[in-house]
């Protein structure tokens, strides 16, 4: 039994002192893990940001290695207004974004019911398994030779490779879900005489969202890994294709400037996919 508020700490047989129990959470339960933690990420990046300062600035590795923050922000302005690698930076980040949500895009509309009909049927889980982890492992590096040669160089072949890279983790992630379904929902809505169709779009796809939506952070986080990949194959524009260039000619602070802009521009899609998800799905992690 815990201890009264105001009452005296129990002491053990053995001299112990015991601790009392800690206050629930609201809601009467207290879940782990649970709690907001935004001050504690500010002061994480705040950290980061203090040691890469001092850093730099003490020169701990030369500046060909690690640019001061100065020169990365000075070198953001110097871009943003002036071409580098055959456009500004607002220039690389519009093919960027329109390459990644493009392939983003059409593997949302052809994933997602690929992995829902994979969880609802064991023959579409058998046509479509075996490719799909057959694939899912390989590096987009690996078969990004085999794209060009199917589809060329022009933009096709850059897409085709993104959406490649997204499809697998959404339609996995679909699959999953259909799968975490509890069989008495299914079982209930069978017994009231719903139809196939119907359990499917009234039981299983709302029961199968919080996934989805969890694919949909993974996977627009594997399509801004392939990125750079993609904008390998002779493209004129694009942040990979700038970091890529950059690299080449030992530009240091445009290579670090990309990366921080790859990364911001990932970061804010998935707060706002952390926005849909609770509006979507308040339930999660509540049931």
């Amino acid at each position: 039994m815990s201890a009264r508020p105001g009452s005296k700490p129990r002491i053990s047989a053995q001299g112990w002192r015991l601790r009392r129990p800690r206050t629930p959470a609201r809601g009467g339960v207290d879940v782990p893990g649970q709690g907001k933690s935004g001050w504690i990420s500010f002061a994480t990046v705040l950290a980061l940001f203090a040691l890469w300062w001092v850093a730099s600035h003490r020169q701990w590795l030369p500046p060909l290695f690690l640019p001061t923050p100065e020169a990365i922000v000075a070198r953001f302005f110097r871009v943003l207004n002036e071409e580098f690698s055959g456009d500004t930076l607002l220039g690389h980040i519009y093919w960027s974004m329109y390459r990644v949500f493009t392939a983003f895009f059409l593997a949302l509309v052809t994933a997602v019911p690929v992995g829902i009909a994979m969880g609802v049927s064991r023959v579409m889980r058998g046509i479509f398994d075996p490719p799909i982890e057959f694939y899912r492992p390989l590096p987009p590096l690996a078969y990004l030779p085999l794209v060009v040669i199917w589809f060329g160089i022009d933009e096709l072949s850059k897409i085709v490779l993104l959406y490649l890279a997204v499809f697998a983790p959404l339609a996995i992630n679909a699959r999953a879900g259909v799968r975490s379904v509890p069989i008495e929902q299914i079982h209930a809505a069978l017994t009231m005489g719903a139809s196939r169709a119907q359990v499917v779009f009234f039981v299983i796809i709302p029961g199968a969202l919080p996934e989805i939506l969890t694919g949909l952070r993974i996977g627009i986080g594997f399509g801004w890994t392939t990125l750079v990949a993609a904008e390998m194959i002779a493209a004129k524009a694009g942040l990979g294709q700038m970091v890529w260039n950059a690299s080449n000619f030992l530009n240091t602070d445009v290579v670090v400037m990309g990366i921080l802009v790859i990364g911001a521009i990932a970061y804010l899609f998935d707060l706002g996919m952390r926005r849909l998800e609770v509006a979507l799905v308040p339930w999660k992690g509540k049931a």
